[in-house]
C-alpha cells in the first residue's frame, strides 16, 4: 500500500510553504490510490502548542484536505526509547558530554585549519571510567549516531539523482541531555514503524534524508527505505525565502481576507510545475497530478496570481456555494449581479451596501441637468434586467449625452463608485424609490 506523509510542528500556524506540501502529498496519495497520513511532529515541549496543532487540522479541513491516519509523536515516546536501545547495543548511538561553548570552540578550530565543521568523534574514545567521572561531575549525555562511511545516493523524485558524502556530515544527535528525541529520530522511527512509503517534502532536507535513510539502514536492514521526493523552497516576488513567520502568507490570514479554499489549494498545487494554475477541485488536480512537473528552481509566491485565480474562483461559483457567507437577506438574484466584479468574497458586503443601504452619495453639479432628466425618465416599477436600456435611452435622447458622459454620472450618483457590476443588474435590487432619492441628491 503506498502511503505518504503529512508532518508538521505544532509550533505555529500553517503557511504557504507547509500548505504546499500538504497539497501535493494529498494529491500524490489520491493520484496512485495511496493514503495519507497526518503526523504532529510534536517533541519541541516548549515550542508545541496544543492550539496550534487544533489550528492546522483546521487550515487542513478549509483547504479540502482530509487523511486517513492520524499520529502524535508525544504519544510514541516508548517506541523511540526501544529503538535508541537498539541502536545502542549495537554500538551506533554514543554518549557525548561537550557542551555547546565546546562545540563552538571546535567549529572555530576547524574553521582556521580550513576543514568542514564536522564533528571530530572524540566522544567515540570515551573510557567508561571517563563517562562515570563526567556523570558524577553532574553532566548529562546526549546521544550521536554514528554515520556509515561512503556516501548515501537516491533518485530524488523531483530533483534527480542525489548523492551525499557522509564524511561531510557531523554525527547527528539523536537523544537530547533531557532524554527527549529529535526530529531526525523520530521521523526515521516513524516512516519505518507507520509504513510510510513516499516522502515528499522541502528542499532544505536533502542532506537530511541522507542521514536519515542511513538510520533506517541501520534500523532496519532488511526494509526498502521510501521513496524521497524535494520540492524547491517558496520564495516571494523579490526573490527572498518565504518565511514561515511572516504572518501575510499563512492559511488562515488567507482566510480572513477572503481567499478561497479552492484558489489557495489549485494555486499552490501547480506552483513551480510546468502547468498553470486553473480553478479545480482537488479530484481534478488529483486526475492530472505528476510530481515530474515540478521543476527544480525555486518558484515565486505571487499575491497578484493568487488573487486572479481567486477571482476566476469566485465567478464561477454558485449561489449556493456561498450563500451562508454573504451578508443577510441576499438572494441568487444579487449574487450572479455581483459575483463576476470581485476578488474577494468579503467585497459582497460593500454591493450589498448599495442595493439594500444607505450610501454617501456625491455631489455632481456638473451633470446636474443630465440627472434631473434621468429622475424625470425613470420608469414605474416592476424592473427587471431590461429597465436600465430602456431607461438609458431615454436620458439620452432627453439630454443627448452620450457614452462616458451618460453612464458615468449615472453610476456614480446610483451606487458612490465609478466602476463595479452591471448596472442593468444592479438597478432592479436597488429599486426605484433608492434610485429616485440618490439622482436627487447627486443632483443637488
Amino acid at each position: 500500500m503506498v502511503k505518504f506523509r503529512f508532518a508538521p510542528s505544532p509550533t505555529g500556524h500553517l503557511h504557504a510553504g507547509n500548505a504546499r506540501l500538504a497539497v501535493v502529498n494529498a494529491l500524490a496519495a489520491r493520484a496512485m490510490g495511496g493514503t495519507l497520513l497526518l503526523r504532529i511532529d510534536d517533541t519541541d515541549r516548549e515550542r508545541s502548542k496544543p492550539e496550534y496543532e487544533a489550528g492546522i487540522e483546521q487550515d487542513l479541513r478549509w483547504l479540502g484536505i482530509g487523511w486517513d491516519e492520524m499520529a502524535r509523536q508525544s504519544d510514541r515516546m516508548d517506541r523511540y526509547a526501544a529503538a535508541a536501545e537498539r541502536l545502542k547495543a549495537a554500538g551506533l548511538l554514543y554518549p557525548c558530554f561537550e557542551s555547546e561553548e565546546e562545540l563552538a570552540a571546535k567549529r572555530a578550530l576547524r574553521a582556521k585549519r580550513h576543514l568542514p565543521p564536522v564533528y571530530d568523534r572524540a566522544m567515540l574514545s570515551l573510557t567508561a571510567e571517563q563517562r562515570a567521572a563526567a556523570e558524577a561531575g553532574g553532566k548529562r549525555p546526549y546521544f550521536r549516531f554514528k554515520l556509515s562511511d561512503g556516501a548515501v545516493a537516491w533518485n530524488d523524485l523531483v530533483l534527480g539523482r542525489r548523492e551525499v558524502v557522509l564524511g561531510t556530515v557531523s554525527d547527528p544527535v539523536l537523544i537530547r541531555a533531557d532524554g527527549t528525541p529529535l526530529y531526525t529520530f523520530t521521523s526515521v522511527v516513524d516512516d519505518l514503524e507507520l509504513g510510510v512509503t513516499h516522502v515528499i517534502r522541502g528542499e532544505d532536507h536533502v542532506t537530511n534524508t541522507a542521514v536519515q535513510i542511513d538510520l533506517m539502514r541501520a534500523l532496519e536492514p532488511r526494509r526498502a527505505v521510501p521513496a524521497f521526493g524535494h520540492l524547491p523552497l517558496i520564495s516571494d516576488v523579490t526573490g527572498e525565502k518565504l518565511s514561515k513567520r511572516a504572518g501575510s502568507v499563512s492559511v488562515r490570514q488567507f482566510r480572513r481576507d477572503g481567499i478561497e479554499a479552492m484558489a489557495l489549494v489549485s494555486y499552490l498545487a501547480r506552483l513551480g510545475s510546468r502547468r498553470d494554475p486553473e480553478p479545480l477541485t482537488l479530484e481534478e488536480l488529483a486526475g492530472t497530478f505528476d510530481l515530474g512537473d515540478f521543476s527544480r528552481g525555486a518558484p515565486r509566491f505571487d499575491p497578484k496570481q493568487l488573487l486572479a485565480l481567486n477571482r476566476r474562483v469566485l465567478h464561477g461559483l454558485a449561489f449556493e456555494a456561498v450563500a451562508e457567507r454573504l451578508p443577510e437577506g441576499c438572494g441568487a438574484e444579487f449574487w450572479m449581479a455581483v459575483r463576476g466584479n470581485l476578488d474577494l468574497l468579503s467585497e459582497a458586503r460593500l454591493w450589498w451596501e448599495v442595493v439594500s443601504g444607505e450610501i454617501e452619495t456625491p455631489s455632481l453639479p456638473e451633470a446636474a441637468s443630465l440627472l434631473r432628466a434621468a429622475l424625470e425618465a425613470l420608469p414605474p416599477e416592476p424592473w427587471d434586467e431590461t429597465t436600465w436600456k430602456g431607461w438609458t435611452g431615454a436620458v439620452a435622447a432627453a439630454s443627448g449625452a452620450r457614452g462616458k458622459a451618460l453612464y458615468l454620472p449615472l453610476r456614480l450618483a446610483l451606487t458612490g463608485e465609478s466602476h463595479g457590476p452591471e448596472l442593468a443588474a444592479l438597478l432592479p435590487l436597488i429599486g426605484r424609490a433608492r434610485a429616485a432619492a440618490r439622482l436627487e441628491r447627486a443632483a443637488g
